[in-house]
């Protein structure tokens, strides 16, 4: 069993409204330090597959054809051995 941590972010050209929000909303807080925000989605998804090479090819294949739009989006992940549920 694996466990995936899927980052997806809006590609750097990408205008972001919701992170111009966010950063409006921290400086109305105080925190005028803030020069930027950009928002993205974060995922963890156990993959039950043979081996690791395997779950990755799996994982980057949900990215490339669901999780991540390629036009707008950029997405990296890490696969690691999860953690046993008890």
């Amino acid at each position: 069993m694996f466990l995936a941590r899927v980052y997806v972010t809006l590609k750097p050209t990408v205008n972001d409204p919701q992170g111009l929000t966010i950063k409006g909303a921290l400086h109305s807080l105080g925190f005028a330090a803030v020069e930027s925000v950009r928002a993205g989605k974060y995922m963890e998804i156990r993959i039950d597959a043979a081996d690791r090479g395997t779950a990755e090819s799996q994982v980057r294949e949900m990215c490339s054809k669901l999780l991540a739009n390629p036009v707008i989006e950029d997405f990296r992940f890490e696969v690691e051995d999860a953690p046993v549920r008890t």
